[in-house]
């Protein structure tokens, strides 16, 4: 479903993001992106989404390629969701606003904001998918981040996406709320088939949550098979020296 096939991401005079990636992600998989921060995570996840064109090399999402003009791209952003770290909310407005945004994909750019009842109901059905059907009429910001995590899955799911992608979605929640969110994006991803690619910071999620695991180390993939490999040796890989099986440093002279 999802093909990286030599893909680098070089921004101007700045060191190289992503160096000649490449691997595939089968349809209804889920699959977890690790490594550390400035490894090529978000880029990854931005070339495959089209938020970035790689300086080399080809991203195709069901077989179609990501890149081209502004029609055929916005056909194929339609076929992927994004769930984003910051929730990426309108805070001022109410969740189910929120939500409807995932719908302005599919409609002429005449139309703008203006949603069928069938679309409205859609976004309710949404809301209740994710255990927020009382609130659908408070304002964004007036939700825990847990819950605004759930509104942007809620937008994803209204899209009727064959992929999600997911940029670290609990780097910023408490442990009990990010164990609820990826159990609720691993429950979507094998109930209804939706490919799912996760970048996550924890390894104790990403073995939990997903069937396989890529390792990045300064943009280059230096880890690729089943979560439950993911030993010693291949985090070292991953992290650099100093770091155990759990993926956090390890205490020497202790």
């Amino acid at each position: 479903m999802i093909e990286v096939i030599g893909v680098s991401k070089t921004y101007g005079r700045r060191p190289t993001a992503l160096r000649d990636v490449s691997f595939c992600v089968k349809q209804g998989e889920a699959a977890a992106i690790l490594g550390p921060s400035g490894s090529g995570k978000s880029t990854l996840l931005r070339c495959i989404n089209g938020l970035l064109e790689p300086s080399a090399g080809l991203v195709r999402v069901g077989g179609v390629p990501v890149a081209g003009s502004g029609p055929q791209r916005r056909a194929i952003r339609r076929r992927i969701g994004m769930v984003f770290q910051g929730f990426n909310l309108i805070k001022s407005l109410p969740a189910l606003h929120n939500v409807l945004v995932g719908r302005l994909g599919h409609k002429p750019l005449l139309h703008g904001w203006i949603f069928t009842r069938a679309e409205r109901d859609m976004a309710l059905d949404a809301l209740a998918r994710v255990g927020l059907a009382g609130k659908a009429g408070v304002r964004a910001g007036a939700l825990s981040g847990g819950e605004q995590q759930r509104v942007g899955i809620a937008r994803a799911l209204v899209q009727r996406p064959e992929v999600i992608l997911a940029d670290e979605p609990v780097a910023s929640l408490d442990p009990v709320a990010a164990e609820g969110i990826l159990a609720l994006l691993r429950q979507i991803n094998r109930e209804e088939g939706v490919t799912l690619l996760c970048s996550l910071h924890q390894v104790a999620l990403a073995r939990r949550f997903a069937d396989r695991v890529f390792g990045l180390s300064r943009g280059r993939l230096v880890f690729e098979g089943e979560a439950a490999a993911l030993d010693d040796a291949n985090l070292r890989a991953i992290y650099g020296k100093g770091h155990g099986a759990d993926g956090h440093p390890t205490l020497t002279g202790c």
